[in-house]
């Protein structure tokens, strides 16, 4: 059983000049090495936003369900900036 699937894809122009020069300058051996290592970091990067939302933001926002008077304003954030760029002056 294949383990790949053969696939046709356009690219606008700029993406593939630059996919054609990762191979040109020997960084990668072919174009559809070029395409997978994006993905990849493509993937990678899905996997790394999946992970902050299930771990800091869902806990973050269950707490402030939980305990409404954590909520910091945006003026209140306005405010502390303000003065903690006065400050460094």
């Amino acid at each position: 059983m294949r383990t790949t699937q053969q696939m046709s894809i356009t690219l606008p122009n700029d993406m593939a000049d630059v996919v054609k020069a990762k191979v040109r300058s020997g960084e990668y051996a072919s174009e559809s090495e070029v395409i997978r290592d994006g993905l990849r970091a493509l993937m990678a990067r899905d996997r790394a936003v999946e992970s902050w939302l299930r771990d800091e933001v869902g806990p973050a926002y269950d707490a402030l369900k939980a305990d409404p008077s954590r909520a910091v304003t945006a003026e209140d954030v306005r405010a502390r900036l303000a003065a903690e760029h006065a400050k460094a002056r």
